[in-house]
């Protein structure tokens, strides 16, 4: 695994270890939507370092894992941080904006930057497949795109979980057009490969 891949996995597993131990420290960097409104723009990136819960972090560090290296080996490992940052940043940011009339509204977790890379990955890789524990036949990348937005979509029009689909579509959107920014070829690669 990318020297660079493990950088982001131990500072998510060390700053959520260290908001499940510290309520205060949780509180103070969760994305709060009143708190950006005031001003703690901090949060919008603070906030994607902590988790709810051990199996939100994990979740999210396997789906890292499996796919955070395809982003290395295709941009390199600056671009791979330079990608995942600004999936987190947008992830966030459609986030609040889609639930700025909710003041109460708070949010954690790297969702956003995964997302992003995932989608990343994915752009750079259209010929990759993907398998499930639960769905073990592996599916094209294109079709998994198009079966994740429908559900995202679904999730963000229901609020039937505490999911935060918002943020998922918010990362995803970050990760795919940062990644056409770098390398706008892919764009043209990826509708290559992709039986329409």
């Amino acid at each position: 695994m990318s020297f660079f891949v493990i950088i982001i996995l131990i500072a998510n597993v060390y700053v959520s270890r260290k908001g499940f131990r510290e309520i205060s420290f949780f509180q103070k960097y969760v994305l709060k939507i009143k708190a950006i409104q005031q001003g703690e723009y901090y949060r919008l990136i603070s906030s994607s370092f902590l988790h709810v819960d051990t199996n939100h972090l994990l979740f999210n560090m396997l789906t890292l894992f499996f796919f955070g290296d395809y982003v290395v080996s295709y941009f390199g490992g600056l671009l791979f941080w330079f990608i995942y940052l600004a999936s987190v940043l947008s992830g966030s940011l459609y986030g609040v904006y889609y639930n700025r009339d909710k003041s109460h509204y708070t949010a954690a977790g790297a969702s956003g930057g995964v997302v992003g890379v995932l989608f990343s990955a994915l752009l750079a890789f259209p010929e990759m497949k993907l398998g499930f524990l639960f769905f073990p036949i592996p599916i094209p990348g294109y079709l998994f795109v198009i079966l994740y937005l429908a559900y995202t979509v679904y999730g963000m029009k229901s609020q039937r979980d505490q999911i935060g689909h918002s943020a998922h579509l918010g990362g995803a959107i970050g990760g795919v057009l940062t990644s056409l920014i770098i390398s706008p070829g892919l764009l043209s690669q990826w509708f290559g490969q992709v039986p329409l």
